[in-house]
């Protein structure tokens, strides 16, 4: 229902006359008739069903997230500190596992197994980029976030927690990413949008309790630049954080097989 404009009028005047009551006397208020009425308030609109005769879905949905978490082989975790774990070793377990996938979460290029896997002995070349590690569960411990860099300026970020003595794998995605940053317990995405110059792709993945994995919370896109101003360059990846600053450990480096 619309309010009448005797509401408006009052909810108009409290402010104004709250205002009147703190400011000095010499810069004055108007007299004591000077109050107005701003109009009719704009009736606040709700949600409406669209084609309310639609039947409801026959096969319930799938839970999202369920095929992305997986238990990473072979590797244990002293005292679930993630920070005892070498990253390269964790993702040179996953792709040993998973040697043929192309698609999905374990999904590799193969030019990029083969640089992963020459990481022992050609750091240079290495494409999982320095960890970095913070609560994003809210278990009152770390978590490891990995990066790898791939071709086309793609991204695969990954997620790891420890549990139980072994790691779990809670987060996995690859695209042409812009930026990943921490705020609070999410880890944000900026992606490229190709397809609408001048806009961006920002997701943030948040720790869902049901699912024991880091989902995408919210999606939105994003306008970066002014219409006509040209596409933007994609930077290279880089961790940021806007609130606490996470800091990365350096990756132990396996020592070179004897002759």
């Amino acid at each position: 229902m619309r309010p009448r404009g005797a509401h408006a009028l009052v909810a108009t005047a409290l402010p104004v006359l709250a205002v009147c009551a703190l400011a000095p006397p010499l810069t004055g208020c108007g007299h004591e008739a000077g109050l107005e009425s701003a109009g009719r308030v704009p009736a606040a609109v709700g949600p409406v069903r669209l084609w309310p005769d639609l039947p409801p879905a026959t096969n319930p949905p799938i839970d999202y997230g369920e095929t992305d978490t997986e238990r990473v082989p072979g590797i244990t975790v002293p005292h679930n500190d993630v920070h005892t774990v070498d990253p390269v070793a964790v993702v040179q377990a996953e792709v040993r596992a998973h040697a043929e996938e192309r698609s999905g979460p374990d999904g590799m290029y193969e030019e990029t197994v083969r640089a992963i896997e020459a990481c022992g002995t050609d750091r240079a070349r290495c494409p999982i980029l320095t960890p970095y590690y913070r609560d994003l569960t809210g278990n009152g411990r770390d978590e490891l976030i990995v990066g790898i860099r791939m071709p086309e300026q793609q991204v695969g970020v990954r997620v790891y927690l420890a549990e139980n003595g072994t790691l779990t794998r809670i987060m996995s995605t690859t695209d042409q990413v812009v930026s990943v940053e921490l705020a609070g317990r999410d880890l944000i995405m900026r992606v490229s949008s190709a397809g609408i110059p001048g806009y961006e792709y920002r997701t943030a993945w948040s720790w869902d309790e049901q699912q024991r994995s880091m989902l995408p919370a919210r999606d939105e896109i994003v306008r970066v630049k002014p219409p006509g101003s040209g596409a933007s360059v994609v930077p290279p990846p880089a961790f940021v954080s806007p609130s606490a600053t996470p800091t990365p450990a350096p990756v132990p480096v396996p020592p070179e097989a004897g002759p």
